[in-house]
């Protein structure tokens, strides 16, 4: 509970000391508070990292008990009967299952060898037996040690150390992440046609560690933080201790990573695999256990009650911390941009039905044009572009007559029918004849002359028709 609790401290001496933000505070919240949620996230982005099958995965999960290499197995060597025996006589520390008390009690071995890392051979010149076994029954007992003192070697404690994790039940990375972590030791860069290759994939190992270091036991975590740690500092230092990162796992990967009850025969073909592991997280230790960017977001994001993004895929996402209040923004962009996309497109709808119209409206007289301006009739709203261009019909045809022929049915006595023109239709210029091109000159065009004028001029023709008359009949009588 003390992790999700805070502590406000009025001591005025305090206040002006900075404040540790842990970057890691909701994550270790969402595992102490919903552990079944935290492992689910957490396992779901191992698996998109390493290929686990079906049953890996449960072992990893817990659903089923880890098949380790030799445990069915009939051999039985002296090596796996000793180590057998040992644990069973089970102390307060050694030989139990891994404590808070138990860590505490071996702290200060490791608080101790941080002073003394320039001892030549650490951790594989043996101590004083003697002096372990004292050292040991003080640890088990809870009595306070001084290993300040000089009465213990740097060798004797460095022993100690490694004795009490080859005694531990199950190795401190725990038998459920034994073909996890094997599966990461595998993950290898690609070329350009996509094939694997020989080297190592430095990025995608260092994640797949930090997911599976998070998924640990709390006091599987802590130990190995603290070894880890230890051996990194030593390592720096091999200059005079002669102890590299490599020859440190080869010293500690059989009591953290080797399943218990086993030898280097049961792992003959993945004993490389796991020295190389435990070297690599020797040498990168110092970014192993920091959570994963994608994971702090995601647990954050669960307690401020936001959409959680469960991924590196989905953090990719992510631009800010305020993506929520920018989903709505976008949303509102993309709507303006379809808006704007379909007004653009009505536009040009619009623009080619006018050009098509005006071609329509251009053409001949033909029964083609007729039809088609019966088929924008039929559809104005969807066919005809407005009141731009507008849709007058077709004029209708007047009969034309001339005036040689109105004289001709005057003459003779046929009544002159004039026919009144439509107000809606434009009248069509009357054909002249030949006889009547200087009366028109005179009179203008008759499609514009008003009906008195026309009596007139019927009049006028009339009379001289009567002279004309008269004249021939002189002619005649005078002959005869």
């Amino acid at each position: 509970d003390a992790i999700c609790n805070f502590v406000i401290c009025n001591d005025s001496s305090l206040r002006s000391q900075p404040i540790i933000f842990n970057p890691d505070f909701f994550v270790e919240k969402l595992r102490h508070e919903k552990p079944e949620v935290f492992t689910e996230l957490v396992v779901s982005n191992i698996t998109r990292l390493i290929d686990l099958p079906g049953a890996e995965l449960a072992q990893l999960m817990g659903e089923e008990d880890p098949k380790l290499p030799g445990a069915n197995s009939t051999a039985s060597g002296f090596f796996r009967s000793l180590m057998s025996l040992k644990r069973k006589e089970k102390g307060v520390v050694f030989g139990s299952p891994l404590t808070e008390e138990g860590i505490a009690q071996v702290s200060q071995l490791i608080e101790y060898l941080h002073k003394n890392l320039r001892a030549e051979g650490l951790f594989r010149v043996p101590g004083n037996s003697i002096r372990q076994q004292i050292l040991k029954d003080a640890l088990n007992s809870g009595t306070d040690i001084d290993l300040d003192s000089g009465e213990f070697h740097s060798n004797d404690v460095a022993t100690l150390l490694k004795m009490f994790l080859g005694e531990l039940p199950e190795p401190l990375l725990t038998h459920k992440h034994f073909h996890a972590h094997l599966k990461i030791a595998d993950l290898t860069l690609f070329d350009e046609k996509g094939n694997k290759t020989s080297t190592p994939d430095k990025e995608r190992q260092i994640e797949a560690l930090q997911l599976l270091f998070l998924i640990l036991p709390a006091p599987n975590r802590s130990l190995l933080k603290l070894l880890l740690d230890l051996l990194y500092q030593t390592a720096k230092k091999q200059d005079k201790n002669k102890m590299s990162a490599h020859n440190l796992a080869l010293m500690f990967a059989p009591h953290i990573l080797w399943p218990r009850n086993v030898t280097a025969n049961d792992l003959q073909e993945n004993i490389t695999k796991l020295n190389n592991g435990v070297t690599f997280m020797i040498k990168h230790s110092q970014k192993l256990f920091k959570a994963p960017v994608y994971i702090r977001e995601c647990a954050r994001l669960h307690y401020l009650g936001s959409r959680a993004h469960t991924s590196k895929d989905d953090l990719d996402l992510l631009t800010s911390s305020g993506s929520k209040e920018l989903q709505p923004l976008k949303s509102q962009k993309r709507s303006r941009l379809d808006s704007c996309h379909q007004e653009e497109t009505q536009q040009r709808t619009e623009e080619a039905l006018k050009e098509l119209f005006l071609h329509v409206h251009n053409m001949p007289d033909s029964a083609k044009k007729k039809k088609l301006i019966r088929q924008f009739n039929k559809h104005p709203a969807a066919l005809t572009p407005g009141s731009d261009v507008p849709a007058s019909p077709a004029p209708r045809r007047t009969r034309s007559r001339s005036f040689s022929g109105l004289i001709k049915r005057k003459v003779l006595g046929t009544p002159v029918i004039l026919e009144r023109k439509s107000r809606d239709s434009t009248p069509e210029p009357v054909r002249v004849s030949k006889e009547n091109v200087q009366l028109l000159q005179k009179c203008g065009s008759p499609a514009h002359m008003s009906q008195a004028k026309l009596k007139s001029l019927e009049g006028q023709k009339e009379g001289s028709c009567r002279r004309m008359r008269a004249r021939l009949l002189s002619k005649d009588s005078s002959s005869l």
